[in-house]
């Protein structure tokens, strides 16, 4: 199984980002998907999630602002991340949870400046 996450980059507060984690080897439209950010020092914290059936769930901090989506013909999960802050940063992972098992992505880099 793999995950590959992209879309990560320099941006300024208040622009947008769109991540997106591709998977591969997995039944993607049974598993449950999540983005989880985590910064120096910190654990790894939930940011948003979608179930195979489609029902979402956003961090009190990031909601209004964020949106999670998939596409299981292309077994994709999206975060659109818009009105971005600075403390939006940090590396985002993507994980996906299957009815056996849980994966992880290797994380992109995301940076908002003041």
């Amino acid at each position: 199984v793999q995950l590959q996450a992209s879309g990560g980059g320099l941006v300024q507060a208040g622009g947008s980002l769109r991540l997106s984690c591709a998977a591969s080897g997995m039944i993607f439209r049974t598993a449950d998907m999540g983005w989880y950010r985590q910064t120096p020092g910190n654990e790894r914290e939930l940011v948003a999630s979608i179930t195979s059936g489609g029902t979402t769930d956003y961090a009190d901090s990031v909601k209004g602002r964020f949106t999670i989506s998939r596409d299981n013909a292309k077994t994709t999960v999206y975060l659109q991340m818009d009105s971005l802050k600075p403390e939006d940063t940090g590396r985002y992972y993507c994980k996906g949870l299957t009815p056996s098992s849980s994966y992880w992505g290797q994380g992109t880099l995301v940076t908002v400046s003041s």
